[in-house]
């Protein structure tokens, strides 16, 4: 099984989170605050926060690594 890249999985993730928000914004202007909005941005959050982090943990290793 191969394995992915940290950078590849955070950017994978942030990508996602920003689609989530996308989504948020668009259902609020159609219908107003709900309940899957919340969730949306639930959702948008973790994957951000994610993404984030797997980039971060890229750049410290290839620091390390040098």
């Amino acid at each position: 099984m191969m394995r992915q890249s940290p950078l590849a999985a955070g950017i994978f993730y942030n990508i996602l989170g920003g689609f989530f928000v996308f989504l948020a914004v668009q259902d609020v202007n159609v219908n107003g605050f709900r309940f899957f909005n919340y969730v949306l941005i639930l959702l948008a959050t973790f994957d951000i926060g994610t993404g984030l982090r797997l980039m971060l943990i890229h750049f410290k290793v290839k620091n390390s690594q040098n």
